[in-house]
């Protein structure tokens, strides 16, 4: 047996293994009260987990939350989610999250990530635009828990911050990916 079949055998015995540490949901859309019930809690768990993130949060002029996206892929992959857009603590607009990738990939996971808009204009680029594409609009910085640890509220100078928390399950891969980001009627 190759090398390479060897790594796509084993990946894919341990996404099978991960799949019950993710809670099946239904493919409905979640109401707005729910959105805004897990958004809000997704926020306090990540500001207790990560101490930058609740200093961003306090200077941010607005806050896209997502509490819950799941992805899944065999070669060809796809993930969903929806969020809250929150101004002074106050849910403003829903969006939804849809990515698809392709390329060496195997497994499934569910995640939650927030995006702080730190000037009016990242918040109102994502207002005006149709469907926002992460890498077409603002820049974003993707902070770790080792990167969140040296940031501080004046080393702090890009327009987006994301976070991603609350990581469940296993996925592995290489491959290409497109995010897009739409607004919601809830």
């Amino acid at each position: 047996m190759r090398r390479c079949d060897r790594l796509l055998g084993g990946l894919l015995v341990l996404a099978i293994a991960a799949m019950p540490l993710m809670r099946p949901h239904p493919v409905t859309a979640a109401s707005a009260a729910e959105i805004d019930r897990e958004a809000a809690a997704a926020l306090r768990a990540l500001y207790a987990a990560t101490p930058a993130a609740k200093e961003l949060g306090a200077k941010a002029k607005g806050i896209l939350v997502f509490p819950s996206i799941v992805k899944a892929g065999f070669i060809v992959g796809g993930q969903y989610g929806e969020g809250a857009l929150l101004k002074g603590g106050k849910t403003v607009a829903y969006y939804n999250t849809v990515a698809a990738s392709y390329g060496l990939q195997v497994g499934a996971q569910k995640f939650g990530y927030a995006l702080f808009f730190m000037s009016e204009s990242a918040v109102k680029y994502i207002d005006k635009s149709d469907g926002w594409e992460i890498g077409s609009g603002p820049s974003i910085v993707i902070l770790d828990e080792g990167t969140a640890g040296a940031l501080t509220t004046t080393t702090a100078k890009s327009e987006v911050y994301a976070f991603f928390f609350s990581q469940q399950g296993l996925m592995g891969g290489l491959g290409l990916q497109g995010t897009k980001i739409s607004k919601l009627n809830k």
